[in-house]
């Protein structure tokens, strides 16, 4: 994911180097601080960077970026704070996974509160609407050849493996076929649905089959506390399946292959070795799935084989082989390069990955299509167009009358383009909404509220969303599984529009949707020419591009803040949280966010929020850590880091206050939910702005720091920004050659194919 809890510290077990130290210029090489006093006297140096969204390499190959939070605090964010495992085992994943058990607490500890939770809802919500998606999937007569679970005996599925294993030119059995879509752009509408999603709750497991698992935990010496979240996970018969095959307790987010290995030797004895075929095929699917927090949909065959050899597996290509004739993963395969002639074989990569994540790609691809061939004329919105604020705003909507679907690309500026064609639509009496990542005013709503029918315009009969444009900002946040659920809500001939900016941190979950539909080009694309103003604007604009430029700042815009250790990095933090900024700007402390790399270390956000705490709002913490007037991050679900401020705390609960809504946390769910927030990450920090940043670079943050971080975190400023900065010359060099790791996908095939079998069906 990234993810908040993925990347978030792996940096100290990254595989791969992290790469040259740069060499870049000297101190001016960074924003040059306006020469003068700086906020408070500090002087001038240069700005900072950490992770990358999606890691690209291999599932064993730890993400470097200390804050792939993902900014939930439950995946994403989701705490995965960042301190390294001491474990000794490969941290493949691990970046992820460590994350995961930290948000997860001691192993299993968060457990589903008895009463619904707005997670709850809104997690089964999207429930619901997978459920959806995959009975209109089983509707459909003919599969998707590229990305459809190879058909014919286990026997051909092994041996494709193993060609493309050894170098081999693979048959033509098994690759002879396009992979383009049979589909057509426009399928035929699918059944009538509910009007809307209805919240389910899983049953709670039995008592007597959380104490049947607890058996099981005692003799292979497991802590007990598992039983529950045990039971849970795997369902009926949690006991006979943890008895006969000890490694599905790699079902617990909390618990790692090492941890589960131990518990099976107990329970089954010296047999229980590393190449037990119960044992590879459930770490194929825990890597897939650790593969899948760090942002990959799939894995190409070769690199999952080298994570299984990590793991000590003796037989990594056996290994595989077998979850695939098990039927336990999928195999694609996608081709390279352009189409060749007929009669000559097309080169192919093979793919290894989960159903869930391939059926929502799938989804999602046929959606997109399907809104852009059901598109059922141009509207006359020259009129709009002619009075819309600028000429980039007018070519949006120029763009939006005569087309379904449409991407849209810009900085912090470009978003009143897309409110501009949303008031646009509505003079002409349709029915327009924009959706955010975050709470973006009056007239937006959250993507996680439309999906979950809290906001918005409601459901149809047919469980679509009643309206006629959706434009959907911060689109690259949007995972895979997020986006096939909008997509499949949205009607048949409304116009959809994907807005963002390309440079920030990706999505906390699975996918790059908005960069594969950008890559992909089966859609009209209009590129923003509103530049962010001001010297914040020239900075960020620079960091885009590879470029940390000095600014002239004469307003003191931005202030670098150099500083030797970590310790002085958090004073400078406090004192300018607490006195500079205020003085200088008039800006209230409340308005000021520190962002830092990640949540652990001696300058996370867990040593800057308890300094800040100690500093804005002393107290013994008496409601599980937090006193009333605390400003808190409340992470509903992964991926979504939402600030609020506690109000007070009963048995009900810890109340909050979040832009003037009253919520409760269920007191089981705070300690995974609810983390203080005068410092986050830039993950958590991504769809949201503050009057004035502060951004902290520790010196151990170096290898933490990435191009897309630092135009993230810098980019959060709307008036100020000061940079604490302890990095040297890992800054520019970060910007300049440390880019976003990439991610394996196949929603952009997934497009092109769909898009040229609608060419041919023409």
């Amino acid at each position: 994911m990234s993810t908040d809890r993925q990347a978030e510290t792996e940096a100290t077990a990254a595989e791969e180097p992290a790469g040259a130290q740069a060499d870049s210029g000297g101190p001016e090489a960074g924003p040059a601080a306006p020469h003068g006093e700086a906020v408070d006297g500090e002087q001038g140096a240069e700005p900072p960077v950490p992770g990358s969204g999606g890691d690209g390499g291999s599932p064993a190959e730890p993400e470097a970026d200390a804050d792939a939070e993902g900014d939930g605090e439950g995946e994403g964010d989701g705490e995965g704070e960042g301190e390294p495992e001491a474990e000794g085992e490969p941290e493949t994943e691990a970046a992820a996974e460590a994350d995961a058990a930290e948000s997860a607490g001691p192993a299993g500890e968060a457990q589903a509160a008895p009463a619904l939770t707005e997670a709850q809802a809104e997690l089964a919500a999207q429930k619901v609407e997978r459920e959806r998606i995959a009975r209109r999937k089983a509707e459909r007569e003919a599969p998707v050849e590229a990305g459809a679970k190879l058909s014919g005996k286990a026997a051909d599925l092994l041996a494709a493996v193993r060609a493309v294993e050894s170098g081999e030119k693979p048959p033509a059995v098994y690759f002879d076929e396009a992979p383009a879509a049979p589909r057509r752009p426009a399928p035929a509408p699918a059944a009538p649905r509910p009007a809307a999603p209805a919240p389910v709750t899983a049953a709670a497991p039995s008592a007597d089959a959380v104490e049947g698992v607890r058996a099981v935990l005692a003799r292979g010496g497991a802590p007990e506390a598992l039983a529950g979240p045990a039971a849970a996970a795997l369902g009926e018969g949690a006991a006979e399946q943890l008895a006969e095959n000890p490694w599905r307790l790699l079902s617990l987010p909390a618990v790692r292959p090492t941890q589960a290995d131990g518990f099976a030797r107990s329970l089954l004895g010296p047999g229980a070795g590393p190449g037990d075929e119960r044992r590879t095929t459930v770490l194929v699917g825990w890597l897939l799935a650790q593969a899948g927090l760090k942002g990959h949909t799939a894995l190409e065959a070769p690199v999952l084989e080298k994570a299984l050899a990590q793991y000590g597996v003796p037989d990594p290509a056996g290994a595989l082989e077998q979850a695939i004739a098990d039927g336990s993963v999928l195999v694609f395969h996608e081709p390279l390069g352009p189409p060749v002639e007929e009669g000559e074989e097309q080169p192919v990569r093979l793919l290894v990955g989960l159903e869930g994540a391939a059926m929502a790609e799938e989804s999602l691809a046929d959606g997109l299509a399907r809104l852009a061939g059901t598109f059922g004329g141009t509207a006359d919105w020259e009129q709009a167009a002619s009075a819309a604020p600028g000429p980039s705003a007018a070519e949006l909507i120029r763009t939006v009358a005569g087309h379904g679907l449409v991407a849209h690309t810009g900085g912090e500026a470009a978003r009143a383009e897309a409110f501009a064609l949303v008031a646009a639509a509505r003079e002409l009496g349709l029915r327009a909404w924009p959706a955010a990542h975050s709470p973006a005013g009056p007239d937006s709503v959250t993507v996680a509220g439309l999906l979950s029918g809290a906001e918005g315009p409601g459901r149809d009969a047919d469980g679509q969303f009643a309206l006629d444009l959706l434009v959907v900002l911060d689109a690259p946040q949007l995972d895979v599984e997020t986006a096939a659920a909008l997509v499949e809500s949205v009607p048949d001939g409304t116009r959809l529009v994907l807005s963002g900016d390309p440079g920030v941190l990706g999505s906390a979950g699975a996918g790059r949707v908005f960069a594969d539909v950008l890559a992909a080009r089966t859609c009209p694309q209009v590129v923003s020419r509103t530049p962010d103003p001001g010297p914040l604007g020239e900075l960020v604009s620079g960091v885009g591009i590879g470029e940390l430029n000095q600014v002239d700042a004469p307003g003191k815009e931005v202030v670098i803040v150099p500083v030797k250790d970590a310790g002085e990095a958090v004073h400078r933090a406090v004192q300018l949280v607490a006195e500079s900024v205020p003085r200088a700007f008039g800006i209230p402390a409340d308005s000021v966010q520190v962002i830092t790399p990640g949540h652990g270390g001696s300058a996370g956000t867990r040593a800057l929020n308890a300094a800040l705490k100690e500093r804005l709002n002393p107290g013994p913490g008496r409601f599980g850590g937090f006193d009333p007037g605390d400003r808190v991050v409340h992470v509903p679900s992964p991926g979504r880091a939402l600030p609020a401020r506690v109000v007070s705390a009963d048995a009900e609960g810890l109340h909050l206050d979040r832009a003037g809504a009253r919520i409760v946390v269920p007191k089981e769910l705070v300690e995974s939910q609810v983390r203080h927030g005068w410092a986050v990450t830039a993950h958590q920090a991504v769809g949201t702005r503050w009057p004035a940043v502060v951004v902290v670079l520790p010196g151990d943050a170096a290898q933490a720091l990435s191009r897309d971080w630092v135009y993230t975190a810098f980019g959060r400023a709307e008036r100020h920004l000061s940079v604490v900065h302890g990095v040297d010359q890992a800054l520019p060099h970060a910007v300049a050659e440390v880019l976003p790791k990439p991610r394996t996908t196949r929603l952009a095939g997934l497009l092109k194919a769909l898009a040229t079998a609608g060419e041919q069906a023409e």
